[in-house]
């Protein structure tokens, strides 16, 4: 249904539509989303498969979605939340002081993120 709507604005309001609710991101963080939605790493296809076509409670999921200049790994518009699963290299010291930044700006918007750890074992 959101897809038949977004096909029949004129090319004007699809790019407002766009715009609102990447909340201004620039378009370079739009290319690297299309280059992640094409090389997700195995947790995020796990998750992708019941989060698409509104599997949870009927909730509308975007993968790889540009808010801001970030970009969250999920994002469902109509709950102003996003689900970004995180990894080892999440640990180090750099990368926790940006996810921290990233939380809070997200956060400023009124958007909630959830933060999903994994580790996959080597055996």
């Amino acid at each position: 249904r959101d897809r038949i709507k977004k096909e029949k604005m004129n090319p004007e309001k699809k790019k407002n539509y766009f715009k609102k609710l990447s909340q201004g991101a620039e378009s370079i963080v739009f290319e690297l989303a299309k280059s992640r939605r094409q090389n997700q790493i195995p947790a995020e296809k796990i998750l992708w498969e019941h989060l698409r076509n509104k599997k949870l409670g009927g909730f509308k999921f975007r993968r790889q979605h540009p808010i801001l200049n970030y970009i969250a790994d999920f994002y469902c518009p109509s709950k102003m939340l996003v689900i970004e699963i995180d990894g080892k290299y999440h640990n180090e010291t750099e990368q926790k002081e940006n996810d921290r930044i990233r939380t809070e700006a997200l956060n400023g918007k009124n958007i909630k993120v959830f933060i999903l750890i994994f580790i996959f074992l080597s055996q």
